[in-house]
């Protein structure tokens, strides 16, 4: 059974940094594309950032280039999102899945998600 749980959310303050995390099982996760997507309340889902199986080809959302990096550690099923300069509009439902490069054709069940707060 496919599974992702997300971890590393928060409040955190304009300009703050988080790291996210997800833990994957029920799947190949060395040989898949994976993929951070996010939600904002009365928004869809939207792409964040997706890294290939070997991390050697990374790709991100215009609106986060420059302040998030994707990573993963495949010995770990672990994949990461390192938020730097945050902003009040990066504020929403953060989740992994496995996706199809270039992305936006996540094809995993959804885990629960990990709530970023951007606030003052």
């Amino acid at each position: 059974q496919v599974q992702f749980v997300e971890s590393g959310g928060g409040l955190v303050q304009p300009g703050g940094s988080l790291r996210l995390s997800c833990v994957a099982s029920g799947f190949s996760f060395s040989t898949s594309t994976m993929a951070w997507y996010r939600q904002a309340p009365g928004k869809q889902r939207e792409l964040v950032g997706i890294i290939t199986f070997g991390g050697v080809s990374i790709n991100y959302a215009d609106s986060v280039k420059g302040r998030f990096t994707v990573s993963r550690d495949n010995a770990k099923k672990t994949l990461y999102l390192q938020m730097n300069s945050l902003k009040p509009e990066d504020t929403a439902l953060y989740y992994c899945n496995k996706d199809r490069w270039p992305g936006g054709s996540p094809w995993g069940s959804w885990g629960p998600g990990t709530q970023v707060t951007v606030s003052s």
